[in-house]
């Protein structure tokens, strides 16, 4: 994976309150050019109320729950490829039916009133117990799906939790002493690993589960580099944790920084403004239209007039879609869904109402994707005469009897998600006759509407949580319909055929043979329409200059614990 860092320059200062530092940074001394102290801010569009991995669905709340919990894998930040975490290590079986897990000593919970004592050390009890809640069939557990149908007793396990956790647990995830974890699988799988690498599946404390309970979202309770502070509708602060376990390469303890302070925007021409005031350090998703807007001019940068920043580019591994209710009276006809796919021009979509910001996705729902060949997959084309036919046959001849469709979309006006809603609203109507009644709204009304099924058309988009071809597919799978969330196959899609390839690809332990299944899914995917990818596009993100170490990856993931704040020198 290629950065590309691009050195800018804007108006206005920025300026970092550190506070009243504790003892423990103060004291610190760092090696290697590096510096303690300071506080990051940076901003969100949407509200975080919620602090539990296993409870997470939206990448906003994942941005800061990655700071406060840790996983027992990770990846690296460029190659994506799986490293030991809360795990030191991990080993497989010959047979690929068993992963046991060395669990990495002295890692310590963040102090919290569940505890008895001061220090409460991490162990394999923690690990089983966590793993056991996320395979349970309680409300509180959005991931089920992660590792239901692939650990050995967990699907009978979270048949028998959909009212009370049953301390029991998984028959197949067992503790072997107080540092190791055996995993037993039902069938050998190539990307087991990956799966356990992904951050809903995040080690939490027993004692606050049975603390707290159902408002355990509240009292987030982990090993991360950071501590929730506060929260409230205006902001969430999260302190050093003091006691965190991972050094850097000189020695030194992170994280560098004090705090991190993450406020709201309105919108992203506000978050820019906040940003060349000083108010923020960084912005996420750049908007292209705002590119002229942000580099000011050559002169003022000649005169010295603005501010030294950075701006990092990466290939985001997500997919911008329209989705549709496949169970409503107005789209369980896949003619139906396939017309207003062929009436939709996704190259103008992209170059004339988003300005170029984007690439149009004219293949499947998996975007470029590693060793994916999303050339294999035959998208459909923008056909008009094809999708007036399709509707015709439908019984829907030039638009008559569909009505006027509500399509939610979470965003503000002007946003990119609103142009480009307003972009697939005209096609629809100039192509098919079809009204489209854009409903602007957050991305919590969004997935009420959607789980609710009051919402039959929706924008959203679904970023990598793992890169593997199965974390796409998996939204299509039918045993994740009709189970009144939002949060995976929302759009209530059944298909025997897509069930089968989707199967043989997880059971196949041959990475080609998986693939090759894969996309036969995405081909049934395209074919069906359950939804129409519009676009992928890449992450770009403005750092201050003063601003060190930031890191992005394509799964837009954010790992804080590394940054620091280093001053300009003046003269």
């Amino acid at each position: 994976m290629r950065k590309n860092f691009y050195y800018l320059f804007l108006c206005g200062g920025l300026f970092f309150s550190c506070g009243d530092s504790d003892d423990s940074i103060a004291n610190l001394k760092a090696k290697g050019g590096v510096k303690y102290g300071g506080t990051f801010h940076f901003m969100s569009s949407e509200k975080v109320s919620k602090f539990l991995p296993l409870a997470t669905i939206d990448i906003y709340t994942q941005r800061i729950n990655d700071q406060i919990f840790e996983s027992l894998l990770t990846f690296d930040n460029n190659s994506l490829k799986v490293l030991p975490n809360i795990a030191e290590s991990y080993k497989v079986s010959p047979d690929g039916l068993t992963y046991t897990f060395k669990i990495r000593d002295k890692v310590y919970f963040h102090k919290d009133d569940c505890f008895s004592s001061d220090e409460r050390m991490l162990t394999a009890e923690d690990v089983k117990f966590s793993l056991d809640l996320a395979c349970s069939g309680l409300p509180i557990s959005e991931i089920s799906y992660l590792l239901k149908d692939k650990v050995r007793g967990a699907k009978e396990f979270h048949e028998a939790t959909k009212t009370k956790f049953n301390k029991a647990g998984v028959s197949g995830i067992v503790v072997k002493d107080n540092h190791t974890v055996e995993i037993k699988l039902v069938q050998a799988q190539a990307n087991f690993d990956k799966i356990m690498a992904h951050s809903n599946l995040a080690i939490i404390a027993p004692e606050a589960y049975e603390k707290y309970g159902e408002d355990l979202p509240q009292h987030p309770v982990g090993t991360g580099a950071f501590t929730l502070a506060s929260v409230d509708d205006k902001k969430i602060v999260l302190n050093r944790n003091p006691r965190y376990w991972k050094k850097d390469d000189f020695g030194n303890t992170l994280p560098y920084l004090e705090s991190i302070e993450m406020t709201y925007s309105e919108t992203k021409k506000s978050e820019l403004l906040a940003f060349r005031k000083g108010e923020i350090d960084i912005v996420l998703e750049i908007p292209v239209d705002e590119m002229d807007h942000i580099l000011g001019t050559l002169e003022d940068a000649q005169s010295g007039k603005n501010l030294k920043h950075k701006m990092e580019s990466e290939t985001s591994l997500n997919v911008n879609y329209v989705g549709f209710a496949c169970n409503s009276k107005e789209f369980s006809d896949p003619k139906v869904r396939l017309a207003f796919h062929h009436a939709i021009n996704k190259i103008e979509i992209v170059d004339n109402y988003l300005q170029g910001e984007g690439n149009a996705a004219m293949h499947g729902y998996i975007p470029p994707m590693g060793n994916f060949p999303i050339k294999k997959v035959n998208g459909i084309k923008y056909n008009v005469e094809k999708a007036k036919s399709l509707l015709a046959a439908a019984g829907y001849a030039n638009g008559a009897g569909l009505g006027v469709i509500d399509f939610y979309v979470n965003g503000k006006e002007g946003s990119a998600f609103s142009k480009m809603a307003q972009g697939i609203k005209e096609q629809l109507k100039a192509n098919l006759n079809v009204d489209i009644n854009i409903k602007l709204c957050s991305y919590e009304e969004r997935e009420a509407a959607i789980a609710s099924g009051k919402a039959k058309m929706w924008r959203s988009g679904w970023i990598a949580d793992y890169p593997d071809a199965e974390n796409f597919m998996v939204n299509f799978y039918s045993t994740n319909a009709n189970n009144g969330k939002s949060s995976l196959n929302p759009f209530q899609y059944k298909n025997p055929t897509f069930d089968n390839y989707f199967n043989l690809a997880v059971k196949q332990s041959d990475p080609e043979k998986s693939i090759a299944n894969w996309v036969k899914c995405d081909q049934i995917i395209a074919d069906d329409s359950p939804v129409i990818p519009i676009l992928t596009d890449d992450f770009l993100v403005l750092i201050n200059a003063k601003i060190k170490n930031f890191e992005s990856n394509s799964m837009e993931m954010l790992d804080f614990s590394r940054i620091f704040i280093k001053e300009p020198k003046t003269n």
